[in-house]
């Protein structure tokens, strides 16, 4: 399957694959993605993370490969 997505979803994606099984906290994930001169907050990965469960998953509704850690933040299953 061929997926085209922008810089950001592509970048995020990229970093969950690279280490999976690991969990991110949303402040994690947005100093890594968005680096610390990006004028946002952490609440921007939490748009990225839905918008590529919509793209990648069955049902992005019970998503099986972006999951949410409750309290902690996010991992990419392996």
């Amino acid at each position: 399957m061929e997926l085209k997505l922008p810089k950001r979803e592509f970048e995020l994606l990229c970093f969950l694959m690279e280490n999976p099984n690991i969990v991110f906290s949303k402040e994690e994930l947005f100093e890594k993605i968005w680096g610390f001169d990006y004028v946002s907050d952490a609440a921007t990965v939490s748009v990225h993370i839905n918008r590529l469960r919509e793209k990648i998953e069955d049902d992005a509704r019970n998503p099986r490969i972006i999951e949410t850690v409750w309290g902690a933040g996010y991992r990419l299953n392996n």
